[in-house]
């Protein structure tokens, strides 16, 4: 059994700074998480043994020290501005290219858009967009496009973590169901993400079976798991390398490894040796 890693996987840099952040921060003194600083479960785990705790971005009695800290998917400024105002430390863990999103989005409201969002309704990085913009359209299939106003102005952003090819399409369907309305769309999808899926698309060309490591929880991940399907892969989404079961590689030939985001590299290369220790059971000698 072949192994092949996609060519670009797992933890991007704004997780990887929100992490070690998180850490500097735990370090020195209590801290309270506001939500989960990324979707992996691994990850929170190592922050509460060094005793981060989690709390709730819109509960105020849910932090448990002076210092709190926002996660890596970002949250409005009317949200900051209430932590502060109530005399909270607020560091910023927020990703760059989400900052950057938000940045766009106040751009297109200024210039006199209605703003739209195509992203995952109640994700966390999309309620900090519509914090700031309760008036906006959240589009998460071509069916939510008939919520649209009629607005003679669309201007359309994406979470940073959706597939470009979908928001590509979706933005396209918007044009077409409002022939008459000006429709501005502002590519907010993160590089990071599309490198990513990008990479998958080589190994699904060559891969009969995909293990994609990352949390349930992940956005980005869960879209690594449906473009294997949609494309008639098969595909595995697992957090932890124990969730393997070598049935599941029986008579495979290649199988492709990729992982999200928010996935650590200690994750993915324990997930790797796992895979060659079935590789070798099948041929009956030990992993090289």
């Amino acid at each position: 059994m072949k192994i092949l890693r996609a060519e670009h996987y797992g933890m991007c840099f704004g997780v990887r700074d929100a992490i070690a952040q998180a850490e500097q921060l735990a370090s020195t003194g209590p801290l309270t998480i506001l939500g989960e600083l990324v979707h992996n479960p691994l990850v929170r785990e190592r922050l509460r043994a060094l005793g981060a705790k989690e709390g709730a971005l819109e509960q105020e009695k849910s932090a448990t020290s002076a210092n709190v800290m926002i996660t890596a998917h970002g949250t409005s400024l009317v949200r900051r501005k209430e932590w502060v105002a109530r005399g909270y430390q607020v560091a910023d863990g927020t990703c760059p290219l989400v900052h950057h999103l938000h940045a766009e989005l106040d751009e297109l409201v200024l210039a006199g858009y209605m703003p739209v969002i195509i992203g995952q309704a109640g994700h966390v990085e999309v309620r900090g967009l519509t914090g700031d913009f309760p008036h906006a359209t959240v589009i998460g299939s071509e069916a939510d496009i008939a919520k649209l106003s009629n607005a003679r102005r669309l201007g359309v952003v994406a979470q940073t973590t959706q597939p470009i090819e979908r928001v590509r399409a979706l933005v396209r369907q918007i044009a077409q169901a409002r022939p008459q309305t000006e429709v501005r769309f502002v590519d907010t999808v993160c590089k990071p993400t599309k490198d990513r899926q990008l990479a998958l698309q080589r190994l699904i060309a060559e891969a009969e079976l995909i293990v994609v490591v990352g949390g349930h929880a992940s956005n980005n991940t869960r879209q690594l798991v449906e473009t294997c399907r949609t494309a008639g892969r098969r595909a595995l989404h697992i957090e932890r390398p124990r969730e393997l079961v070598a049935e599941d590689f029986n008579k495979v030939g290649i199988v492709g490894l990729t992982a999200g985001t928010s996935t650590l590299q200690e994750t993915v290369d324990l997930v790797h040796a796992r895979l060659l220790e079935f590789a070798a059971a099948c041929e009956g000698h030990s992993p090289e």
